[in-house]
């Protein structure tokens, strides 16, 4: 992003944000800063908060305790209106009895903007949504895309602090979906604006965010980059909701300077990294070793640090393939590319499954 698009967007604090429903928590203490112009997702599965705490941004709920507040200055006291946010909906949330450029005026005229700056706003938006030929349209009258690109045009008429977009490509088909997340990075990239994403896809998250805040049972577990999110895990929870892992149950052999030994079945491995700190993963304790697939390599024979295992399932999928096997009585999944492809390795074939380098996986304790 320019630096003249940073230098348009606003910051997002959320401080110590508590939301409680009778005996129920949805909110458990958050706190959150969101630079100005940065793109935050906030996933995890339903019920684990992120919704609530997008309500409690845009005003629609009053949070139990905490303060949320744009550029340092606290707006809790302000209504979903006066606070200055943008939102676009799962559902889109258009005026069925409006017009394309009526929808995209409708916050121009609460607010009432003159005319004649309401109807140059409205032909700017629809020139960045690329809709200037729909704009006498009604929403039944576009399709699903159509109609969520005139909703996002909607939203930024306004000039919105914070965009606010709540599971936005849930009611897409993949390809589509596919185009609108393109869509509206650009946008968000070109206005420069403050965005918070809700989501349940991590794929999405993954794709779109600066970063992103993993939540669990009302809890922020950890929020970073999304390259740190899927590589360096900060609890097993984050590890297993991003991403496909394996989780096989080890035995700590030893710790050393920055590596712990491990155990599964009769191998040993040695896994490299900081984890080696952790006073929980002593010799002779219980953990479990967290894997990606494609940090695995299946071989022929038999090696050091190489588990014997049957192939239960093999499924080419385009640029690689998904070898299924089962050692002892735990099933791991490993990826291969097809470049480079294991020759001979069908269902019920014996072979040896091996770590592509020491610092592959992750270790946490047993739970």
């Amino acid at each position: 992003m320019g630096d003249s698009a940073a230098g348009r967007g606003h910051t997002l604090t959320l401080s110590s944000i508590t939301q409680s429903f009778g005996g129920l928590v949805a909110a458990n203490d958050v706190s959150l800063d969101v630079g100005a112009g940065e793109l935050v997702a906030l996933l995890g599965p339903s019920g684990c908060g992120k919704t609530t705490l997008l309500r409690i941004i845009a005003g629609f709920q009053r949070q139990t305790s905490g303060s949320v507040s744009f550029d340092g200055v606290p707006v809790d006291h302000l209504t979903t209106a006066k606070r200055g946010v943008g939102i676009v909906f799962q559902n889109y949330a258009l005026f069925p009895h409006m017009n394309v450029a009526e929808n995209i005026a409708y916050g121009l005229d609460a607010r009432h903007t003159p005319r004649s700056t309401r109807q140059a706003k409205v032909a700017e938006m629809l020139a960045m949504v690329r809709m200037q030929a729909f704009a006498d349209r009604l929403p039944r009258q576009l399709s699903g895309g159509q109609q969520q690109r005139i909703a996002l045009a909607r939203a930024l008429a306004v000039d919105p602090k914070i965009l606010l977009l709540d599971e936005p490509f849930g009611a897409l088909d993949k390809n589509l979906r596919l185009d609108m997340q393109i869509e509206v990075k650009r946008l968000q990239r070109e206005f420069g604006i403050t965005t918070v994403l809700v989501t349940h896809d991590q794929e999405e998250a993954m794709s779109m965010a600066d970063r992103i805040a993993v939540l669990n049972g009302g809890i922020v577990e950890q929020c970073a980059p999304p390259v740190e999110i899927y590589d360096r895990p900060k609890t097993l929870f984050v590890n297993q909701f991003v991403g496909t892992t394996n989780l096989l149950p080890v035995k700590v052999v030893r710790a050393e300077a920055h590596d712990l030994v491990l155990r599964f079945l009769d191998a040993e491995f040695v896994c490299r990294g900081t984890a080696a700190s952790d006073p929980a993963l002593a010799a002779g304790t219980d953990a479990v070793w967290s894997i990606r697939p494609e940090r695995l390599s299946v071989f022929t024979q038999p090696g050091p640090g190489r588990i014997a295992a049957t192939v239960r399932v093999v499924l080419p999928l385009g640029p690689i393939t998904v070898y299924e096997a089962v050692a002892g009585s735990t099933s791991i999944k490993i990826n291969q590319s097809r470049v480079d492809p294991s020759p001979g390795v069908e269902p019920g074939a014996s072979i040896f499954i091996g770590q592509s380098d020491p610092a592959a996986g992750q270790v946490f304790a047993a739970p």
